[in-house]
């Protein structure tokens, strides 16, 4: 389990005992169609802000990506591999919670028909429960209606490849003075989404154990400005783990990950 006991002053210690549990990524039991592809792959990530990154909402392509660890994801792949015919969509929508996706899944998951699903959600969940808002999920739902979307992806397509993001939140900026509100309530969520990761034979990516580690480099403020939303550096190294830990079932990724 995952430790609660957290707080400002000791968060490298403890957060470093408790989040050092968390698998990177989970082991397949079987050999799946995406380890062994590597052209025409779709993918698609979805979430908050965090994966919104102020995309466009048009079909131009210098911002359909927006500007955070996705875009940075495809470029990388996109110009490494142009001759492999690969997608990118980034249909990430800021303030949305759990319940936000589930009403727009049809049309912005199952109609764009992924063979690579990249999900980062939870921390406007949190939000919704410190303010209890109307709307706001227990811990109960947050992980039913989890479970529901990606059932839903399955029933579409038995070998869709799952990429499930740890939610995250530090002391810094705006959550400074508020993070012993947030962060069990967010550590609550991250061990729902690590145990849907197994469950479902996801990549699991720990980006609370990125930024900790990041802090040896520099101040958590230079990764995350505002305890939520990472800087362009912080993306930067969201975009790096993911890459890592993808290229564990997409193997044609290798070299580009250790390129890096």
């Amino acid at each position: 389990m995952i430790n609660k006991d957290f707080s400002r002053r000791n968060f490298i210690r403890l957060a470093s005992l408790g989040m050092a549990t968390v698998p990177l990524a989970c082991k397949s039991t079987k050999p799946m169609a995406t380890q062994q592809r590597d052209r025409n792959l779709r993918f698609l990530f979805q979430g908050d802000s965090i994966t919104d990154g102020n995309r466009g909402r048009n079909a131009d392509p210098n911002h359909i990506l927006g500007h955070g660890y996705c875009f940075s994801v495809a470029s990388k792949i996109g110009a490494t591999y142009p001759d492999r015919n690969l997608q990118f969509f980034n249909k990430g929508i800021s303030g949305n919670t759990i319940i936000d996706l589930e009403n727009r899944w049809q049309q912005d998951t199952l109609e764009i028909k992924p063979d690579v699903l990249s999900l980062l959600i939870g921390i406007n969940d949190v939000h919704a429960f410190i303010n209890k808002k109307n709307d706001a999920t227990s811990l109960t739902n947050f992980e039913q209606q989890y479970r529901k979307l990606l059932t839903s992806c399955l029933a579409q397509n038995k070998e869709m490849l799952f990429v499930l993001g740890l939610p995250f939140c530090v002391p810094t900026g705006s959550r400074k003075n508020e993070f012993d509100q947030w962060h069990i309530p967010t550590i609550e969520r991250a061990e729902i989404v690590q145990s849907i990761a197994k469950d479902f034979n996801a990549v699991l990516i720990d980006y609370p154990q990125v930024f900790l580690q990041a802090q040896k480099k520099a101040p958590l403020d230079y990764w995350i400005w505002d305890g939520i939303h990472p800087t362009v550096f912080g993306h930067e190294l969201m975009a790096r783990e993911w890459m890592k830990q993808v290229s564990n079932r997409l193997h044609f990724l290798k070299p580009l990950v250790q390129s890096i």
